[in-house]
């Protein structure tokens, strides 16, 4: 797989390609906004084949890691793993809401990036951008979800959401009112078990309840998992 590794630390971009590569991945290694911006760039006439995850640094000397991200997601819909040491709830909710599939704070341990790394990839089959002819739609109140062509609508005006953002609304809206323990959630949707990955759960759902403008729709069930509630409009 290629990885575009977006940091501008040489030192640190030289430890982890070689950690990468032993791992079987083919790093590109961007040390700014603009080179990551370029690197992404339809690369066809060069013969590349697409990256299949970008790791993006926060800290780069040009542009506003958010700022990159977003511009990244205009341009190609490779999953973006941040790489940030700002640790607070808010600041990872933003990342998301900008296009980010997952995040890493630092220090992190190497184990846990890779096992990352391979959750997002998995995330993305050949052939996810094709639109099957299919009507297969979750219908709740003012909400709509797609799940054939991974759309999700409030009120017709269409919402974006990173894939595991989808993945989980998905997966709880498939059984309204159902509460999702916190293990088969993570099982079902990150396809891992670390305890560490808890706190991911916890920034997608609020980026989820903040993106729908709906705070009411999953519900935390306390000491056991979530669960979707339907709209008193469509009960």
């Amino acid at each position: 797989m290629r990885l575009l590794l977006v940091e501008d630390d040489n030192h640190v971009a030289a430890a982890l390609s070689a950690v990468l590569a032993r791992h079987g991945f083919a790093v590109t290694h961007a040390r700014s906004g603009e080179e990551a911006l370029h690197a992404v760039l339809p690369a066809a006439a060069e013969g590349k084949p697409p990256f299949g995850v970008i790791l993006l640094d926060l800290g780069l000397p040009d542009q506003d890691g958010y700022q990159v991200c977003g511009k990244i997601r205009k341009l190609t819909s490779t999953p973006v793993i941040m790489v940030t040491a700002r640790a607070d709830v808010r600041s990872r909710i933003h990342g998301l809401n900008l296009g980010a599939d997952d995040y890493v704070v630092k220090p992190y341990d190497t184990g846990e990036l890779l096992a990352r790394i391979h959750a997002v990839s998995r995330r993305t089959a050949p052939g996810d951008d094709a639109v099957p002819a299919a009507d297969n739609a979750l219908r709740l109140g003012s909400v709509t979800i797609e799940l054939a062509t991974r759309r999700v609508s409030v009120d017709g005006a269409d919402v974006q959401l990173t894939r595991k953002e989808f993945d989980l609304l998905a997966l709880l809206a498939q059984r309204p009112g159902v509460v999702f323990r916190r293990e088969q959630i993570i099982s079902e949707v990150w396809r891992t078990s670390w305890e560490g990955t808890g706190r991911t759960l916890e920034v997608h759902v609020a980026s989820l309840r903040s993106k729908l403008r709906m705070p009411a729709l999953i519900e935390t069930v306390r000491g056991v998992g979530y669960r979707l509630v339907v709209p008193a409009a469509s009960a």
